[in-house]
C-alpha cells in the first residue's frame, strides 16, 4: 500500500522548534519530490517548502525563510521538516506530500499524507 505518514506535530511555545517526519511506505522517495504544505483553520491550503529528488530546495513560500528547513535521509525514506523560531501564524495542520517533480499547487502532487497538527501557543 502506497503510503505517506507525517509525525512530529505538537504544542509548542512561541518561540520553540519542531521537527516533522514524512516517511513512505510502499514506494521509495528516492525519486520523488516531497514538498510540505500547512492548512491553518479558515484559510487555503499553503505550500512552505519542497525538496526534490535531486535534493535541491525550492521554497512554495517567503513567510518561513531562514526559520524552516528542509532535508531527506532516502535511507529511511523519511524527508524532515526542522522548524525554528515558530509564531503563533504557524499554527496548522502539516500535510507532505510526494510526486517526480516539485509545484507551487498541491493539485500536482501524487501521494498525501493525513497530515499532523502543529500547535503554536504560550
Amino acid at each position: 500500500q502506497v503510503q505517506l505518514v507525517e509525525s512530529g506535530g505538537g504544542l509548542v511555545q512561541p518561540g520553540g522548534s519542531l521537527r516533522l517526519s514524512c516517511t513512505s511506505s510502499g514506494f521509495t522517495l528516492d525519486y520523488y519530490a516531497v514538498g510540505w504544505f500547512r492548512q491553518a483553520p479558515g484559510k487555503e491550503r499553503e505550500g512552505v517548502v519542497c525538496n526534490s529528488s535531486t535534493d535541491s530546495i525550492v521554497d512554495l513560500t517567503d513567510s518561513v525563510k531562514g526559520r524552516f528547513t528542509i532535508s531527506r535521509d532516502n535511507t529511511r525514506n523519511t524527508v524532515y521538516l526542522q522548524m525554528n523560531s515558530l509564531k503563533p501564524e504557524d499554527t496548522a495542520v502539516y500535510y507532505c506530500a510526494a510526486d517526480p517533480g516539485c509545484w507551487y499547487s498541491g493539485s500536482h502532487y501524487d501521494h498525501w499524507g493525513q497530515g499532523t497538527q502543529v500547535t503554536v501557543s504560550s
